[in-house]
Formats: structure tokens, sequence, C-alpha cells
């Protein structure tokens, strides 16, 4: 019960607080004030929950790991979305593409934070929250770059593409999660771990 408690007050808030705020932040950058004025530029956990995202899924798929029902920790989730207003940016193309890489970034960063910690021979006991905090920050970090609305990658690819095509593309939105969670049920998170892999290896980190 203990480690379960850790991982959701040291790796799992962390991951989706900081994620969240990481995006509201780059948009006020920008010069979009729509998170700022909604409150969610804040660590307050209660202003980026969600209960479904942010505790059952990520709750769930790690009590399969914990209890032997799966051989690996695949981890994913997601909060409430931080409001922006991309007409509000500064050089909209470039602004959104910032916004939206600034939260998988930040898992990244994270990810390699916690990898230092887990070798620190003083927080030995806290290791195996370490790890999974690692892994629960790569894989956030690589789901969320999946070019489907709503997600991360949907953005940098709305960025890139002319105007008439992106409106199209981001029609997509109101069936993003059904096409994502349909990509699940085929075994997407399989093709997704050998680039979870990779991008550990990037920043020193063996999965």
């Amino acid at each position: 019960m203990l480690e379960i408690v850790l991982f959701i007050v040291v790796a799992l808030g962390p991951a989706i607080i900081l994620h969240e705020l990481a995006h509201g932040l780059m948009a006020y950058a920008f010069g979009d004030p729509t998170a700022k004025d909604h409150g969610r530029l804040t660590l307050n956990p209660i202003s980026h929950i969600d209960p479904v995202g942010s505790i059952i899924v990520p709750g769930i798929l790690f009590l399969a790991y914990y209890i032997g029902m799966t051989k690996s920790l695949m981890l994913f989730g997601w909060a409430k979305p931080v409001p922006v207003n991309f007409r509000n940016l500064r050089n909209r193309r470039l602004g959104m593409a910032s916004v939206a890489l600034a939260g998988p970034l930040t898992n990244i960063a994270l990810a390699f934070i916690f990898s230092r910690l887990y070798t620190w021979p003083s927080l030995e006991a806290a290791s195996h929250t370490f790890a999974w905090a690692v892994m629960l920050n790569l894989t956030l970090a690589v789901f969320n770059m999946i070019p489907i609305p709503p997600l991360d990658g949907s953005r940098v690819v709305t960025s890139v593409l002319p105007m008439q095509l992106a409106y199209y593309y981001n029609r997509l939105e109101p069936f993003g999660i059904i096409i994502v969670i349909l990509l699940l049920n085929v075994g997407l998170m399989g093709y997704l771990y050998p680039v979870i892999q990779q991008v550990g290896y990037w920043i020193g980190v063996q999965i």
C-alpha cells in the first residue's frame, strides 16, 4: 500500500500536473492568458486532475502490474486539458507547436531527474518509485506525441499543415479518444514501447 501511495504522490502527481502547467506557462509566454485567467497556472493538483485520466486509468494499469496481471509496467493517463486560445498566440504556428511540445518535454525532463534520483544510495528505499516515475514520464511523453487530435502530437502537426488541411485534420478531434482506445485494443502500446526505450536511451536511461 505504501508503494501505491508513493507512486501517486511522487510519480503520478508531478507527471500530470507539471505536464499541464508547462502547456499553460508556454501559452502565457506566447501571449495567451487563458490558462492564467482560469486559475490553471498553479501546482494545486485539484485544478489539473481528471478523475478518469489522472487516477482511474493509470491506477488500474499500475495495479495490474503490481498484482502480476501484466509482465511490464506500461502507464499512461491524462489531466484536464489546460485551456489555450491559439488566436492569442504571438507567431501562432510556432506558438502552437511550442505549447504542444512543452508538456512532453517536461515529462522527459522529469524522467531524467527521476533516473538520477534512482541511483542515489541514500534514496535506495524509494528506488522502485523512482523507476516507476521514469517509466510513467517517458510513456506520457511518447503517448502524448501520437498525432491524433486532441493529443499534443496533433497540435505539432497542425502547426505545420496548410490552413485548409489543418481544418479538416482537426475535425477528427471529437473522435480522437475513440480512435486511441481502438488502437490500444489492437496493441498500440506494444508498438510504442520501442519508441519509449529509444527516448530513454537518448537521456541515458535503460527501460
